[in-house]
This record gives C-alpha cells, sequence and structure tokens, in this order.
C-alpha cells in the first residue's frame, strides 16, 4: 500500500517534468519575495538589531570558520568520489540540483515561517554535511537503465517507491535526533539545531518532488538530442550503478530506526507539551517572537550594497569559505583528471596481462587453458566495474571498443554510426604478424638433388621452402599432404600459405589471419583439409541455465552481436522462474542409403522381406557388429518406382553418431548383398536421411535427439527482466512465429530463431573430444 503511493507520486512527477519544475521555481519565487505570515523581512544589521552581533566574535568565529571549511571539504570528497565512478558532470549535476533546490527550499520555509534568513549561515555546516549525494545516484540508476522515455518515467516511479520509504525514515530519524537539541538552554544550539531541521526536511522535499522531475527532463533532452537513442555516456553510467539496485535496506537497521524513532517522539512529546503546557513552543520562538518588533529599523543603504559590505569588512570567514569552495571547484574540474588517466592506465595493463596468460594458456595445454581462464575471468571481476566506465569517459591514443557485455539485463542497442558497412570485420588492432618472405641463401637446388634428399634420412628438414614448393608443383609432393610429408605441421601450413600467395595479386590478403600456435595435428584427416590458418572466434557464456534442478553455463562461439546476451537474458529469465524440464521422448540417428533393383516388383519384394521383423534382427545382428554404441532400433522402408530407400534408425550414446551410423549401414547393406545378389548400392546416402537440409521427415518420424522442455515464466518477470507483457508475447508468438512461418512455408518448428544458438553452441562445444 505504501509502495503504491510512493510509486504513484514517482510516475506523476517524472511524467510531468516542466508543471514540476515551473510550479515548483514560481511558488519559491513568490514566497522568497513576499512573505505569507509576517508583515516584512527582517535581516540582521540592515532593518534589524541584533542582540547577537558581538557573540561571533574570538573563538566562536573561529569555531565556526573551521566547521564551515571542513563542510566544504566534505562536500568536495562526495563529489570526487562520485569521479571516481567514470562521471565528471553527469552526477554532479545530479548532486549540486539537489543542494541548490534544498537550500533554496531551505529558505523559503525559514521565510514562511518569518525567521532571520541571516540565520541560516550558523546552520551551513549542518547543512552540508547532511547531503548524502548516494541517494541522488540510487535513484538516477533506476532512470538511466531505461530504453525509452516511458520507461525512464516508469523506473523512476519504481526507484522512489524502492528507496521513498527508507528515505522518509532516514529523515524522520534525522529531524527528531537533530531537534534534540532545540530542547536545550543554549540559544545557539537551539538555533543551529532549528535550521538543521529545516534544512532535513527541505532536502527531503526537493528529492521527492523536484529531483525526479529534474532527473526525467534531463533524459529527454539529451535523448532528443540523440534522435531518440540514450547517449553512451548515460548507458556506462547505469552500468556503473548498476550494483546500487540489489542494496536493498537492511529489515534489521529499519526496526532499529522505528523504535529509536518512537522513543525519540516521546521525549518531544513529553519536553514540549507536558512539561512546558501553555507555553509557546520552542520552535517557533526560535523563529519569531514579540521582541523582534522593537529591534526593527530603517536601512541606510541598498540591500545589495549592504550584503558586499558585509561579505568584504565583518564576515571574512565567509570570504575565507567562499574562496576554498571556488578553489575546490576548480580542482575538481581542471586538475582531477589524473583519477581518470590512473583507471585508464590501469585498464590497459590489466587487458594486456589478460592477452598474455591466455596466450600462454593456448600453448600449455587445454588444462592450464582451465586453469588460467578462471584466473582470467577472477581478474576481470576484479576490474570489470572501472572498466566499463573508463573506457567511455576518458579518449587514449588507442583504446578497445566494447559493443556489448554479457548478464547486462539492460542491453544495449546502440548503433555505431563510425561505420555504414553492413558487416564490420576490420580488426583495428591486429596481434597477427604477417608471413616474413625471407631470401634463401643459396640458390634452389636441381630437381634430382631435391627429390634425393627428399628420400634421405633427412628428408624434408634439409630442403628449403622454395625447394618443397617447387616439389609440389612437379606433382611430387600432394598439396594436400605437406604436413605428412615434412612431419612438421605449422611449417606445412606457411608453404600452402606461401603457394597461395603467389597466385594472388594482393600479397597482404592473408596478413590478418593467424596461422601458428595452433594444434595441427589434431586437425589433419579429421576436421579440415588445406588448412592455411585458423580463424578465432570469440567464445562466450550464457547462463546459469537451470535444468532439471541442475545449473549450466553455455558456451557459445559467434560473432553475432547480443547474441550471447539475449541468450543469457533468457537463461536468466528462465532461472529466475524455477526453471525448465526436459525430458528426451525420442533418440534415434538415421542414414538412408539408397538401392535399385531390377524391376518395381523386385524392389517391392525387398522391401516386405525388410519389413519382417525377423530378417529386422538379421540386419541388425550385422548392423550392430560395427560399434561399441551403436546399436539398430528399427528400419523405415519407402520405395519409389525401382528405387529403394532404407532408413536405419539407431541409437548412439551422447555423440551425434553419422559416421557410426555410415559404417552400420555399409556393413547392412554388405550382408543384403549377399541375400540378393542383384541389388545395386547406388549411394551411402539417398537424401531420405534426412542430412543437413530441411525436410519433412525430419519433423514428422524424428532425427537425432526429441526432447520436449517445459517452462512457466510469471507475468512479473516478464515485464521486469524481458521488458514487455505475456498478452504481448501471447500475440507476437501468433501474428509471427505461428501465422509468419506458415506463411513462408516453414518445415518444422515455427520459432522465432534456434539455429545460430545450436550453432554458436556447437562451434564451442564441438562434436568429438580429442584434446
Amino acid at each position: 500500500m505504501l509502495s503504491d503511493i510512493y510509486h504513484t507520486h514517482g510516475y506523476f512527477c517524472a511524467s510531468h517534468p516542466w508543471e514540476i519544475i515551473i510550479g515548483s521555481v514560481t511558488v519559491t519565487t513568490c514566497l522568497l519575495s513576499v512573505s505569507l505570515f509576517t508583515a516584512g523581512s527582517r535581516i540582521c544589521g540592515w532593518n534589524y538589531v541584533c542582540e547577537n552581533d558581538k557573540e561571533e566574535e574570538g573563538s566562536d568565529l573561529m569555531i565556526l570558520t573551521v566547521t564551515r571549511c571542513l563542510a566544504v571539504m566534505y562536500l568536495y570528497l562526495q563529489f570526487r568520489n562520485i569521479r571516481q565512478l567514470g562521471s565528471k558532470y553527469l552526477l554532479g549535476i545530479s548532486g549540486s540540483l539537489m543542494i541548490i533546490s534544498s537550500f533554496v527550499l531551505t529558505a523559503v520555509i525559514v521565510k514562511v515561517f518569518g525567521g532571520n534568513i541571516s540565520g541560516l549561515g550558523e546552520a551551513l555546516p549542518f547543512f552540508l554535511l547532511l547531503v548524502d549525494l548516494s541517494k541522488a545516484c540510487a535513484l538516477a540508476q533506476y532512470a538511466l537503465k531505461s530504453k525509452t522515455q516511458e520507461e525512464v518515467q516508469t523506473n523512476i516511479a519504481e526507484g522512489i517507491s524502492s528507496i521513498g520509504p527508507a528515505i522518509t525514515l532516514d529523515s524522520i530519524c534525522e529531524v527528531l535526533v537533530i531537534g534534540v537539541g532545540t530542547l536545550s538552554d543554549v540559544k545557539q544550539l537551539d538555533s543551529m539545531c532549528c535550521y538543521g531541521c529545516l534544512s532535513v526536511v527541505a532536502h527531503y522535499l526537493a528529492f521527492m518532488v523536484f529531483y525526479p522531475a529534474c532527473l526525467s527532463l534531463i533524459i529527454q533532452i539529451t535523448r532528443t538530442r540523440n534522435n531518440g537513442r540514450p547517449l553512451l555516456q548515460l548507458q556506462q553510467l547505469a552500468r556503473v550503478l548498476e550494483k546500487e539496485e540489489e542494496k536493498k535496506p537492511n529489515p534489521v537497521i529499519q526496526h532499529i530506526k522505528m523504535i529509536m524513532s518512537a522513543g525519540l517522539m516521546i521525549v518531544h512529546i513529553h519536553s514540549r507539551f507536558i512539561t512546558e503546557e501553555g507555553e509557546k513552543s520552542r520552535f517557533s520562538s526560535l523563529l519569531t517572537t514579540t521582541e523582534m518588533l522593537e529591534r526593527d529599523r530603517q536601512p541606510e543603504m541598498p540591500l545589495v550594497q549592504f550584503y558586499l559590505l558585509r561579505l568584504l569588512t565583518h564576515h571574512i570567514d565567509y570570504t575565507f569559505m567562499f574562496v576554498l569552495a571556488v578553489f575546490l571547484t576548480v580542482k575538481y574540474v581542471f586538475y582531477d583528471d589524473h583519477i581518470e588517466e590512473e583507471l585508464t592506465r590501469k585498464l590497459e595493463e590489466a587487458s594486456q596481462t589478460r592477452r598474455r596468460e591466455l596466450s600462454d594458456s593456448l600453448r600449455d595445454g587445454t588444462s592450464q587453458t582451465t586453469e588460467s581462464m578462471d584466473n582470467i575471468v577472477q581478474s576481470q571481476d576484479e576490474t570489470d566495474f572501472k572498466q566499463k566506465n573508463t573506457v567511455s569517459f576518458t579518449q587514449p591514443t588507442e583504446t578497445i571498443e566494447f559493443k556489448f557485455s554479457i548478464g547486462d539485463d539492460s542491453d544495449s542497442e546502440e548503433e555505431d554510426k563510425s561505420s555504414d558497412k553492413g558487416v564490420q570485420t576490420e580488426n583495428k588492432m591486429s596481434h597477427y604478424k604477417p608471413l616474413q618472405r625471407l631470401p634463401s641463401l643459396q640458390p634452389p637446388r636441381s630437381m634430382e638433388q631435391c627429390l634425393e634428399i627428399l628420400n634421405s634420412d633427412g628428408g624434408p628438414s634439409l630442403l628449403t621452402d622454395e625447394e618443397i614448393i617447387s616439389l609440389v608443383k612437379s606433382r611430387h609432393i600432394p598439396a594436400y599432404k605437406l604436413e605428412i610429408m615434412l612431419n612438421d605441421f605449422e611449417r606445412g601450413v606457411v608453404i600452402r600459405r606461401e603457394m597461395l600467395l603467389n597466385t594472388l595479386k594482393q600479397s597482404s590478403v592473408l596478413d590478418n589471419l593467424p596461422y601458428s600456435d595452433y594444434a595441427y595435428e589434431y586437425v589433419n584427416g579429421a576436421c579440415c583439409e588445406n588448412v592455411i590458418g585458423y580463424m578465432p572466434v570469440p567464445v562466450g557464456v550464457a547462463g546459469p541455465l537451470l535444468l532439471n534442478g541442475k545449473l549450466f553455463h553455455v558456451p557459445m562461439a559467434t560473432t553475432e552481436g547480443c547474441l550471447v546476451a539475449s541468450t543469457n537474458r533468457g537463461c536468466k529469465a528462465l532461472e529466475q522462474s524455477g526453471g525448465v524440464t526436459s525430458v528426451v521422448i525420442n533418440d534415434g540417428m538415421t542414414r538412408a542409403p539408397v538401392v535399385r533393383f531390377s524391376s518395381a516388383k523386385r524392389a517391392s519384394e525387398v522391401k516386405k522381406w525388410l519389413e519382417d521383423k525377423d530378417n529386422q534382427n538379421k540386419v541388425k545382428e550385422s548392423f550392430d557388429t560395427t560399434s561399441r554404441f551403436a546399436r539398430l532400433t528399427s528400419l523405415h522402408i519407402v520405395q519409389a518406382g525401382k528405387l529403394l530407400y532404407i532408413r536405419f534408425i539407431a541409437v548412439t550414446g551422447d555423440a551425434m553418431g553419422m559416421n557410426m551410423l555410415s559404417k552400420g549401414s555399409e556393413k547392412a547393406l554388405a550382408m543384403l548383398s549377399l541375400e540378393f545378389a542383384d541389388m545395386e548400392i547406388l549411394s551411402l546416402s539417398g537424401n531420405f536421411c534426412t542430412d543437413k537440409k530441411a525436410a519433412a521427415v525430419n519433423w514428422l518420424e524424428g532425427r537425432g535427439k526429441s526432447v520436449v522442455c517445459e517452462a512457466v515464466i510469471p507475468a512479473h518477470i516478464v515485464e521486469k527482466l524481458l521488458k514487455t507483457t505475456v498478452q504481448t508475447l501471447v500475440d507476437l508468438n501468433i501474428s509471427k512465429n505461428l501465422v509468419g512461418s506458415a506463411m513462408a512455408g516453414s518445415i518444422g518448428g515455427y520459432n522465432a530463431h534456434a539455429a545460430n544458438i545450436v550453432t554458436a553452441i556447437f562451434i564451442a562445444t564441438g562434436q568429438v573430444k580429442k584434446l
């Protein structure tokens, strides 16, 4: 109930910023110009005789001066801490708005009650020491993570509803604690505590009314100037303040504050209404009394001249404080750049260290790679907070541009205006050295000598690259067997690159394709031929995914921007919803050879023979002898004229199992050839499998593992995390995934996208573990 009231109030302030700001300024100006409850303005020394003018001399003046200077330095340190977060101006402006609006509102409240505005000088240290910019930063975080102006209003309302009750309780506690000082008989302490209470109230009103409107208006203006898109600085700042949202108020501390407030309230009621019943309130007596009317006098000079004269003569303490404030302001704006430079330097050093560790781990093997990657992830966690902010607010001579980050649920949709290319694949910071062509010290030897050396004990190691190239061109060494003939995989790749470059017009086309420090022995004869290098693909991680009660981190290798981020957000939504339940309902990899007979009748007879269960057992016995894991489960036979398509269906364990199916099918066909001598084997794959292409038979009969997954996502998670509604998702699924896919003639599941996610997982994990 209470949070709903704060939410409504915050949404109203954020959705009507101009009305709130103009109304606040208008009311403030009117109240400062015309007093509503007093006959005139009393300014000490100008039109009013103060009885304590001489009391501020000596030690009191020294104490007040030191206190004010300390308060100014405390305020400077707060702004400096904000700058360490990566924001020089944005949060600084927010804090300045809070301070100025609170101070002006305090003066208005004093004016309304007929008090002396000049007395605020005594309470100035109180006012500055009570300023807490972290509250403004916390509310700014809610607003800056929005993508649209409508989300800004909603998020500000959520921020007010979240931190509003805690700020209200803190303000009440501060007023009650400071108000205890007004119960003393020391007049100067009474005055300072009175103005301190007014400062807390004014600061609270400014934060709850004026600041949300200003925050909404500033973001709206920046989006308008940036064509409706959030500025990069605002997005980076939102990431800097991301952890503020996780800092929930401690309920134990809240209960202690409530108990303390209740006790202080009893003290105030007892002191003001029981022990001093019938007397005038101390608070009102501090602001206005009948004795004040007797000390009024006519002013002798204009008000502006009076303030300037008093500033330069009688109030040297104010002048000193003003000079200190100007000095610290200039230092903050112009001379504190070393903070950002130091953060930038540390970021670059950490980045270089991570690159070296990763490069070393790749050379040492997979076990050490895993260990070093853990260290890299740990170091990344320690420097991630600084990295996300320093890069955006500084401009070193050579920087790394981060397009998106994983785990950031407020995905950035910012486009890069610096390039209009459809596919941006420029390598701005190449770490790979191009192939160096070193001249041979001697001319190439004759072909006969090269062949003799090649067949000798020393073999290819005694030949130069030019001589090996000549042997390849003369077909004495097959180009695809360079690695085996040379017994040096990397050298074989280098020579093949050299041969390719000799046929190209531009010799720099392979400069950015790395080739060194790679385990080519696992590639040869397994997954790639005619190798000229390798392409590094970034590997991200999504998750954790809560599947069947267990958490899984999903590695994904891709160059598609935001693919890992969107997958990670889906995993987070599923985890918060209780996870996913999955069931394997069918398991069977397929291979369908095509065979031909002399007539359709003969093909029909063989089809009936294969459909007999006893005969299928014979085929199964022959099939199962080829593997320890592959087991034939059934046969699916279709006929097209004289052609017969035999679809072998078998389980293959955890592997995809295409090679197992091929070997088993070949063995089964050999057995069938003995039974039917007139059978002609046309192809081991008759495209009825169906492999590597969309086909209705796969969707109807299944191929591989068929899995059913179930998850229930509550509406509040859809709205909060996925930034939409259930009704919108249902409507989109019908219009896009169902109707749109039917219009396109899609074969298989009608979904938004799945192939890119599956592909990224396969690239990251591979199929066969050989390392």
